[in-house]
C-alpha cells in the first residue's frame, strides 16, 4: 500500500505508478548502489522480551551482485501491460459461511469458487490478528460478519512467529489458532495468506531479520538458503493448520491459501532467478497437499492451477491470466497508510462502492477489503520505514475497533445489494449495454427468470439520467446503481444512506492509585558500560544492532587548538543514511535530524560551541522501522556516513575516518526498565515533579484505569518522541511531528473521479499521530505503571488517557435515495421501488440524543459539523426532528412526513441534514 513507505510494488494504472515511483524513490535515498557496497536491513520483532541482545559485530555482508540474481524475463514488460492488476484476497462466506460439518470440497472454475458444489460469491475483510489484542477478536470478526462478510482474512507474520531461529511464539497476540477459531466459531470462512513474505507496512516485510545474516541467503529469488527456509516455515504453518483442520478439505473454514505477495511487478529488477524463484514457490505451495486453491497476487504468470489475483484501488478491468480462472480482488485499499510528519489520507466511502459494484459488476466473484480493521502497529512492528503506530488506514473499522459510518454501514448495504442477486451473478449470462458516451449497464440472466443489472455512470463530473429498458434512472456522476431485478433501485454507490458519526477523545486525567508517584532514570549521553564495537570509520546501524533495538551509539574524540577558535562560527555537518539522529557534544544536546517517508536519508547543519583541546561527540542514530518492501529490500542500510565541522579558520576537520567507538541500544532497555516487573528497580529515581524538557529520560508512572468501557489512547502531544508501555505491554513508538501545513490537504473531498493516496487529505499543520491505543485489556483493575521513555524531551506532566467516543450523529438523505427494505425485499412481490426515502439516527448504546445543533428540510448543503440551510427551508425543520428523535437512543424520520407540512418549493429535490449530539 503505497510507498514512501506502502508495501506494494509498481502496478499498472495512476495508483500503482505513483505508489512505485516513491517506493523507488524511497529505496534509492537508502541504499547504496552494488559498487559502493551496500548495507542491509534487518528486523527482529520487539515484542515482549524486546531486551537487548549485545552483539558481537557482523561481518558486513556486501549485496549479491547482478549477475548472481539477474536476467530479466524479456516478456515481463509485455505481460504487465496485458494484466493490469492482480486481485485476490479472498471473499467468502454468508451468513452460515464457515464452518462445514462434513468435508467441503473447494474447487474453482471461470466464473467463481465452488465450495461444497456451489459456486460463491464472497465478501472478505482484512484483519491482522498481530494488530489487535485476543480480547479485541471477537468483536472485531464480529463487526466483519454484521457488516456483510463471508471471510476473514489475514496474513501471517513469520518475524512475529520466529523471532530466533528455530524458536516459535504464537502467544498473545501472535495466537494464531485461538484467532482463526475465533472465525469459525463466527460462522465465516478464511483466507490465509501464508506468504511468508507480506510487505504490509510492516517491520521487514514479515522476514525475520536473522534470515538475511544466514550464509548465502538472499530474499525472494532463486536462491536455496532462502528456499529452504520459506518452505520450512511455511509448511510448519501449513501443518499446524492441518493439526487443527482448519482446512475446507478436513470439514474446517479455510479456504483459499496465498504463498508470495505482490511479486510480478518485482520480476523484472530480480532478473534470471525471479521466473524460476515464483514457479518454484507455487510448486511448494501446491505440494503442501492443502486440499484448498491456493493464490498468488499480482502474480501474471501464475501457473496453473494457482490463481492469480488483483490489488488496487480499482480492478473491474483485471483478467486472470487463464479463461479457466475467476476474478479475484485481495486487496482493496478502502484508505491509505500514513507516515510520521504527514498529513492524514482519507477515502470517501462512495467511491470504495463504487470501485466493488463495479468489480461484480464486471464478473468478478472475490473481494477482501484490505484493510477492514487496520489497527495498530505496536511496539515496533511498523515498517516502512516511517509508518506509524496507528494502522487505522481509514478503514471501515476503526484502529480502535469501532465502526467507521457512514463507511462501514454503506459498505454493508452495498453487500446486502450485490448478494440479493448472487444466484443470478454466478450462473446467469451476462450482456453489455451502451447507454450513452460514459453510460453504461451490465446486465446478467439466468434461466429462471432473474435479472441483474448493473448500471454505471463514469464521468467523473457529471450527472446523467439514462434510459434502461423503457426505464428512466438517475445516475450521479462516479457511480454505479444497483438493480436486483432490473427494475427497482436497490442501491446507488453515490447515495450514502448511513449517518454518520464523529467522534471525540475526551480525555482523562493520568491519576496516580499511588502515592509514590513519578520516577526517572536518565540515559548517559554516549558509551555506557562496556564498548561493544571499536573501528575506525563507520559501521551500519541495521548490520550492527540487527534491530534488537532503534538505537546506536557512534562516539569519536577530536581536539581542537585553542588558537582556531576565536571569532569563528563553527557547524557540524552529519549525512546519513536514515532514519534519524540526535547530536551531544561535551555531554549537551545540539539538535536533531530525521529523514522522513519519501526519503529516509538525510544531511543536517548545527552550529556548535567548540572548547580548546578535547571535545567528545556523540550521536544517537535511531531507525524508525525497517524496509518493508521493493526490489532487494533487505539491502537498504541505515545510520552515519559522514561527520565534518567547518569554520576553523576556512580548515574543515573531517571525523569521517576518526576512530569511533559503539553502543548498541539504550541503558534503560538493557535493564528492561520498561517490564512490569521493573517498578522497583534501584535505577528509578523518584521525585516529586518529573523534569519537563529534558531528553533521554525515562519516566514511571503508576495510573488508574480511566472510568467506562470506551476505547482508550494515550495523549502525546506535549511529548517530543520515543516509546511507551503499559504494564510492560509496548504500546509503541510516539511521535507528534508535525505535517506541513501545505502538505495536500483540501477543506472537502470531491468522491468522484479516480482516487489516490494524495486526493483526500487531511489534518495539515497537526501532529501526525497525537494519541496511541491502549487496549482496554492491558490494564489492571489498579496499580498500573506507565512507562515512558523520552528522547528529545517533552512535559510529561500534560500526558493524558483519552476515551473514544461518540460525539455526534448526522445525515444528510435526499428523497430520490434508494428506499428498498434490503432486508425482507423480494423480487417476487410487486415493488415500484417509490416508498419515501428515510433518515435514521442512533447513539451508541447507553447514550440518547440529548440535542438537536442543525435540522433542515430542503436543499441545504454542506458535511456534518458544517452544515447550511439553502434558498429551500421548511422552518419547522428542527420542531420535526426534535419530535421523533430527543432524549431517544435513536429515531427514524420519512422524508415524507406530514410535520413538515405543505411544499414552499415545488420542483425541487428534498433533502434532510441532521446534525444531533449524543450523551
Amino acid at each position: 500500500m503505497g510507498r514512501p513507505h506502502r508495501r506494494r510494488d509498481c502496478g499498472h494504472g495512476a495508483a500503482h505508478r505513483e505508489r512505485c515511483r516513491i517506493q523507488s524513490k524511497q529505496l534509492h535515498s537508502t541504499v547504496h548502489t552494488p559498487p559502493a557496497r551496500r548495507l542491509p536491513p534487518h528486523a527482529i520483532l520487539y515484542h515482549h522480551h524486546h531486551h537487548r541482545v549485545v552483539l558481537a559485530h557482523t561481518p558486513y555482508r556486501p549485496p549479491p551482485s547482478t549477475a548472481a540474481m539477474a536476467g530479466a524475463s524479456s516478456s515481463f514488460s509485455l505481460r504487465r501491460l496485458l494484466l493490469l492488476l492482480l486481485p485476490l484476497i479472498p471473499l467468502l462466506g454468508a451468513t452460515t459461511a464457515a464452518a462445514a460439518g462434513a468435508n467441503s470440497s473447494v474447487t474453482y472454475d471461470q466464473r467463481s469458487l465452488i465450495i461444497s458444489g456451489r459456486r460463491r460469491l464472497l465478501i472478505s475483510t482484512s484483519i491482522h490478528y498481530p494488530r489487535s489484542v485476543p480480547e479485541m477478536w471477537p468483536k472485531l470478526v464480529a463487526e466483519a460478519k454484521d457488516g456483510g462478510a463471508d471471510c476473514v482474512e489475514t496474513y501471517v507474520f513469520w518475524n512475529g512467529h520466529e523471532p530466533a531461529q528455530g524458536q516459535y511464539y504464537f502467544e498473545e497476540r501472535f495466537d494464531l489458532v485461538r484467532f482463526a477459531k475465533i472465525v469459525k466459531d463466527a460462522g465465516l470462512y478464511m483466507i490465509l495468506r501464508i506468504g511468508p513474505f507480506v510487505a504490509a507496512e510492516w517491520t521487514f516485510g514479515g522476514v525475520p531479520v536473522w534470515l538475511h545474516y544466514a550464509p548465502g541467503t538472499v530474499f525472494r529469488t532463486n536462491n536455496e538458503p532462502f528456499k529452504s527456509h520459506m518452505k520450512r516455515f511455511t509448511t510448519y504453518i501449513v501443518d499446524m493448520m492441518k493439526k487443527e483442520q482448519f482446512f475446507a478439505s478436513q470439514g474446517g473454514h479455510i479456504i483459499l491459501a496465498q504463498v508470495e505477495n505482490e511479486y510480478g511487478d518485482m520480476e523484472q529488477a530480480y532478473g534470471a532467478g525471479a521466473k524460476p524463484y515464483a514457479m518454484w514457490a507455487a510448486s511448494m505451495a501446491l505440494a503442501q497437499n492443502t486440499g484448498v486453491p491456493w493464490i498468488m497476487c499480482q502474480q501474471y504468470d501464475a501457473p496453473d492451477p494457482v490463481i492469480n489475483t488483483c490489488n488496487s484501488f480499482y480492478c473491474d478491468q483485471f483478467k486472470p491470466n487463464s479463461p479457466t480462472k475467476p476474478k479475484f480482488w485481495t486487496e482493496n485499499w478502502p484508505g491509505w497508510f500514513q507516515t510520521f510528519g504527514e498529513s492524514n489520507p482519507h477515502r470517501p466511502p462512495e467511491d470504495v462502492a463504487f470501485s466493488v459494484a463495479r468489480f461484480f459488476g464486471k464478473g468478478g466473484s472475490l473481494q477482501n477489503y484490505y484493510v477492514y480493521h487496520g489497527g495498530t502497529n505496536f511496539g515496533r512492528t511498523t515498517g516502512g520505514p516511517f509508518i506509524t503506530t496507528s494502522y487505522d488506514y481509514d478503514a471501515p473499522i476503526d484502529e480502535y475497533g469501532l465502526r467507521r459510518l457512514p463507511k462501514w454501514a454503506h459498505l454493508r448495504d452495498l453487500h446486502k445489494s450485490i448478494k440479493l442477486g448472487e444466484h443470478t451473478l454466478l450462473y446467469g449470462n451476462s450482456s453489455f449495454v451502451s447507454l450513452g458516451p460514459q453510460q453504461e449497464a451490465d446486465v446478467y440472466t439466468d434461466q429462471s427468470g432473474g435479472c441483474v443489472a448493473f448500471l454505471s455512470n463514469v464521468d467523473s463530473e457529471k450527472d446523467k439520467v439514462v434510459t434502461f429498458q423503457s426505464r428512466s434512472y438517475d445516475l450521479p456522476a462516479w457511480s454505479v446503481s444497483i438493480l436486483p431485478d432490473c427494475k427497482n433501485v436497490a442501491f446507488n454507490t453515490a447515495k450514502v444512506r448511513s449517518q454518520t458519526l464523529m467522534m471525540d477523545m475526551v480525555p482523562a486525567n493520568l491519576e496516580s492509585s499511588k502515592v509514590d508517584g513519578w520516577s526517572i532514570f536518565r540515559e548517559k549521553y554516549g558509551i555506557w558500560g562496556n564498548i561493544d564495537l571499536v573501528r575506525n570509520g563507520f559501521v551500519d546501524h541495521i548490520n550492527t544492532t540487527k534491530d534488537s533495538t532503534d538505537y546506536l551509539w557512534y562516539t569519536t574524540s577530536f581536539d581542537v587548538d585553542g588558537s582556531h577558535l576565536a571569532g569563528g562560527n563553527h557547524v557540524l555537518h552529519i549525512e546519513s543514511k536514515g532514519h534519524a539522529v540526535q547530536a551531544f557534544l561535551n555531554n549537551e544536546l545540539i539538535g536533531s535530524a530525521y529523514g522522513n517517508g519519501s526519503k529516509s536519508n538525510f544531511s543536517v547543519e548545527m552550529p556548535v560551541n567548540l572548547r580548546a583541546g578535547k571535545n567528545k561527540l556523540s550521536l544517537l542514530s535511531m531507525t524508525v522501522g525497517l524496509q518493508n518492501g521493493g526490489p532487494m529490500y533487505e539491502w537498504a542500510g541505515a545510520g552515519i556516513t559522514s561527520v565534518k565541522i567547518s569554520g576553523m579558520e576556512n580548515r574543515i576537520i573531517d571525523l569521517s575516518s576518526n576512530k569511533w567507538e559503539y553502543k548498541i541500544g539504550l541503558e534503560g532497555e538493557y535493564y528492561s526498565l520498561f517490564k512490569a516487573d521493573k517498578g522497583k528497580d534501584i535505577r528509578w529515581m523518584p521525585q516529586s515533579e518529573p523534569p519537563k524538557n529534558q531528553p533521554m529520560t525515562w519516566y514511571k508512572v503508576n495510573v488508574d484505569v480511566p472510568q467506562g468501557d470506551d476505547p482508550v489512547g494515550l495523549d502525546m502531544q506535549s511529548m517530543g518522541k520515543g516509546l511507551a508501555w503499559l504494564n510492560g505491554n509496548a504500546i509503541g513508538r510516539y511521535w507528534p511531528r508535525i505535517s506541513p501545513v501545505s502538505d495536500r490537504c483540501t477543506s472537502s473531498c470531491d468522491y468522484r473521479g479516480t482516487f489516490s493516496p494524495n486526493k483526500c487529505r487531511r489534518g495539515c499543520g497537526q501532529p501526525t499521530q497525537r494519541w496511541y491505543h491502549v487496549p482496554r485489556s492491558w490494564f489492571h483493575p489498579s496499580g498500573n505503571t506507565l512507562v515512558i521513555f523520552e528522547e528529545k524531551g517533552g512535559d510529561p506532566t500534560k500526558i493524558t488517557f483519552s476515551r473514544r467516543t461518540v460525539a455526534s450523529v448526522c445525515s444528510f438523505v435526499s428523497e430520490h435515495y434508494p428506499s428498498i427494505d434490503l432486508e425482507s425485499w423480494d423480487r417476487n412481490t410487486q415493488n415500484d421501488g417509490r416508498d419515501a426515502a428515510k433518515v435514521q439516527l442512533s447513539c451508541p448504546k447507553g447514550k440518547s440524543i440529548s440535542s438537536v445543533k442543525f435540522a433542515s428540510f430542503g436543499n441545504p448543503s454542506g458535511t456534518c459539523r458544517s452544515y447550511q440551510q439553502g434558498s429551500c427551508h421548511h422552518p419547522n425543520s428542527i420542531s420535526v426532528v426534535e419530535k421523533a428523535c430527543l432524549n431517544m437512543n435513536g429515531c427514524t424520520l420519512s422524508l415524507s412526513d406530514e410535520g413538515f407540512g405543505e411544499d414552499l418549493c415545488p420542483g425541487v429535490t428534498k433533502t434532510l441534514a441532521i446534525e444531533a449530539d449524543c450523551s
